[in-house]
């Protein structure tokens, strides 16, 4: 890139930084150190406000970089992303948002613990949710490595790992400083942005190709050379039966995930009522399913204009398409149109990084604090003391992800994001359901069904062609891979759900009756939630 993309875009980067910094400093002048305030914002955002943040939340890296790139090297197939994430909102309204905004307070062991054995359960909990968390975090860190190796021409490593961890240190201030209030109006900022730049972008693909939606295709099919086999299933995950089954664990692991993300159901306590909820939900749908359109647009449009050569020449996994797509869209290398709307995609998709790592570090400091230490130490544990712990897990959660970005700064950001889908469905999802669902589901039933998913979905992983064994893996040199899938979610999510009745079943647990009618009655009225 020329010192021109380079200055523009780092500008516009720096000024969106400054923004949200002021809107941080401003929040943590007026918050007043409460756990409430720190964990959901007081409960005082609207239905449209939480549901702007909340697709601010949800649109992150995978979605603006990853799709995009998955789409324009492998077509057709790429679209699983776009239709995964999208569809797994239906599961999320219809099934949690109202019933987790009742009967929980801040995270989602609250909803679980309401009628279980506390301890065990907070901590089974807690675990899970930050290593989700964790996995998430290394996607955005991978697509902010991809983002400056295409600013800087891949000439500096050192800068690459440099932006890595400012991105690190900035997402802790925000967390530390800000808490839950100034990390939804970074999220709302960030929402209008990114779906003004999609806009533009997509408005810019369609004139290239004067409205003519076929075109765009034979084209994209014609420069992948694929033929038309671009434009049918089966170009990634058509070949062995591995792959075909990869396809279907891949899918169930997105469609489920969402309803099991700690970042996303933490945002349903930052409203002040169940119908609030609901409706956040509602304009989240519309907002995500907009953006999701226009990013299978730009995907076949990155294929079309730029090329997959292209693309993968920049970066193999894809991750560059978009500000790929709008430097030539602009006018290319060296125009000034080129550089103007690469520096604004480069900072709109910084800008994108930054509030979802800040949401996503907030939900996960909470599950420790309020959690794992407040378990460990319920008899000592105050408000004020559990909001220090969470500024402090804050940093050791930023440390860790930042460290595995570097490790995985080659993967695309949408693989990396169905890794964390997987885990959530496999470990969070089970008991979520079975907690709100199942009159006898006992604590036995909680803690195995957390660790049975988790445990088996982490373990696959490792065994799996993402760590070992393949040309692409994080350690290509060894070869310890017996699981052939890429994704675990075929075989864990099913496993989660199997531990839960399992430890049920054989549990000689009495279940509450008292205090399921009390949660049933909470969550499907709303009565008595805070």
């Amino acid at each position: 890139m020329t010192v021109h993309h380079q200055t523009l875009a780092l500008l516009l980067f720096s000024a969106f930084v400054a923004v949200t910094l002021g809107i941080t400093t401003w929040v943590s002048r007026k918050r007043h150190g409460s756990a409430e305030e720190f964990y959901a914002g007081g409960r005082l955002f609207s239905p449209m406000e939480n549901g702007f943040a909340i697709a601010g939340d949800y649109m992150s890296a995978a979605s603006f970089l990853g799709v995009a790139g998955l789409i324009a090297l492998f077509g057709y197939d790429g679209l699983l992303y776009a239709v995964g994430f999208l569809v797994a909102w239906l599961v999320v309204l219809l099934l949690v948002a109202e019933l987790v905004r009742n009967c929980g307070r801040f995270t989602l062991a609250d909803v679980i613990a309401a009628r279980m054995s506390e301890r065990p359960v907070r901590i089974a909990v807690g675990a899970s949710s930050v290593t989700v968390s964790v996995l998430y975090l290394v996607a955005q860190m991978v697509g902010a490595g991809s983002l400056v190796a295409l600013l800087l021409g891949r000439t500096s490593e050192a800068a690459q790992a440099w932006t890595v961890i400012g991105v690190g240190a900035l997402m802790v201030i925000y967390v530390s400083l800000g808490g839950m209030r100034a990390t939804t109006w970074i999220q709302i900022v960030k929402a209008v942005l990114l779906m003004g730049g999609t806009v533009v972008l997509t408005v810019l693909v369609l004139l290239r190709f004067h409205g003519d939606v076929d075109r765009l295709l034979l084209t994209a099919a014609e420069r992948s050379g694929h033929g038309r086999a671009f434009l049918a299933p089966g170009l990634k995950y058509g070949g062995s039966w591995s792959e075909r089954l990869d396809f279907i664990s891949l899918g169930l692991a997105l469609v489920l995930g969402t309803a099991g993300l700690p970042h996303i159901l933490s945002r349903f306590y930052t409203v002040p009522t169940a119908r609030a909820a609901r409706r956040s939900v509602v304009w989240a749908i519309g907002l995500i399913g907009s953006f999701y359109l226009m990013t299978i647009v730009l995907g076949f449009g990155a294929a079309a204009v730029v090329g997959p050569d292209a693309v993968r020449a920049s970066n193999e996994a894809g991750n560059t398409a978009m500000p790929l797509l709008a430097l030539d869209l602009g006018g290319g290398s060296g125009s000034t149109g080129g550089t103007v709307l690469f520096a604004v995609v480069a900072a709109v998709a910084f800008a994108t990084i930054l509030a979802v790592v800040a949401g996503i570090t907030l939900a996960s400091s909470a599950s420790v604090a309020h959690d794992l230490y407040a378990s460990l130490r319920r008899s000592h544990a105050r408000h004020r003391s559990e909001v220090g712990v969470a500024r402090t897990a804050a940093v050791g959660i930023g440390v860790v992800a930042i460290a595995l970005g570097l490790l995985a700064r080659d993967m695309n950001v949408a693989f990396l994001v169905g890794l964390a889908f997987a885990v959530a469905a496999s470990a969070n999802l089970p008991v979520l359901l079975y907690s709100l669902f199942w009159r006898n589901f006992t604590t036995r039933g909680a803690v195995w069904a957390v660790y049975g998913g988790l445990v088996p979905a982490l373990a696959l992983v490792v065994l799996s062609p993402v760590v070992s064994g393949s040309p692409g893996a994080l350690f290509p040199g060894v070869d310890f891979q017996y699981f052939p899938l890429q994704n675990p979610g075929i075989v864990s999510v099913p496993l989660g759900f199997l531990a839960g009745w399992l430890g049920t079943v054989t549990s000689d647990e009495v279940p509450d009756e008292a205090r399921h009618a009390e949660t049933e009655v909470r969550s499907l009225t709303g009565a008595g939630a805070v």
